[in-house]
C-alpha cells in the first residue's frame, strides 16, 4: 500500500470514528455532515472527497463491522466456556477499545433500517453474512471446534444465537448493571438448547 493509500485510509477511519460519535450522541438525522466535519476536525469539503453523502458513511460503518464481528465469532469458537464468553461480550459493549458498534448506535441503526431502504438492505446483507458464519460454526464437526449439527438445524440454532446476542445488546442499554450471576445462568440455560447435539436416530425396524 502506498503512502497516499495510507493517508486515504487514515482519513476515512477518522471520518468514520467521528461519525459514530455524532450518530451515537444525536442520531442519524441530527448528526449532520457539518457536525461530523467539526468532530473530525476537518472541512466538510474534505469529507465529501471520501464519502458522497451521509448514507455512504452509514453504509461504510456497517461494512467495517463485518471483520470485527467475524473475529468475535472466531473468539467464541475458541472459548472453553461459551456462556462466560458471551457474558464478557455483554460487558464489552461500552468498551471503546473493542471497536464495535456501541449499543446506542446499534439501536439507532436498527431503527433507521425500518425507514431507509438502502440502510435496510445493507443491514440484511450484514445479518445474512453473520448468520452464515454462525451456521458454519455450529455445523462443523467437534474436531473442528463445532457442534456437528445438521445444516438445517444449525441454521435454526444460529438464528437463535444471533437473537440471544442482539438481546444482550438491548439488555446492556436498558440494564447495564444487572446481576452478572443471574445473567450467566440465563445465558447458560439458553445455550443448552442452541448448541446441544441431536439424539441419534432410532434404528429402523
Amino acid at each position: 500500500m502506498s503512502s497516499a493509500d495510507d493517508r486515504a485510509l487514515a482519513q476515512r477511519t477518522r471520518i468514520l470514528d467521528a461519525a459514530q460519535v455524532c450518530f451515537q450522541k444525536s442520531g442519524f438525522h441530527c448528526g449532520s455532515m457539518a457536525t461530523i466535519a467539526q468532530t473530525a476536525d476537518m472541512s466538510a469539503g474534505l469529507i465529501y472527497r471520501y464519502f458522497e453523502n451521509k448514507n455512504a458513511i452509514i453504509l461504510a460503518i456497517i461494512a467495517s463491522q463485518l471483520d470485527i464481528i467475524r473475529q468475535r465469532i472466531r473468539d467464541l469458537r475458541a472459548a472453553e466456556d461459551l456462556g462466560a464468553a458471551l457474558l464478557d461480550y455483554f460487558d464489552s459493549q461500552c468498551d471503546p477499545e473493542q471497536q464495535q458498534i456501541s449499543v446506542p448506535l446499534f439501536l439507532e441503526m436498527s431503527a433507521e433500517a425500518t425507514r431507509d431502504p438502502e440502510i435496510a438492505q445493507a443491514v440484511r446483507q450484514f445479518d445474512d453474512t453473520i448468520l452464515s458464519e454462525f451456521t458454519d460454526w455450529l455445523s462443523r464437526s467437534p474436531e473442528n471446534n463445532g457442534f456437528g449439527l445438521p445444516q438445517d438445524i444449525a441454521a435454526e440454532r444460529a438464528l437463535g444465537l444471533m437473537c440471544l446476542i442482539e438481546g444482550l445488546k438491548v439488555r446492556k442499554a436498558r440494564n447495564p448493571d444487572m446481576d452478572r450471576a443471574l445473567l450467566k445462568k440465563a445465558i447458560d440455560a439458553s445455550l443448552t438448547n442452541f448448541v446441544k447435539q441431536l439424539p441419534p436416530a432410532s434404528p429402523a425396524d
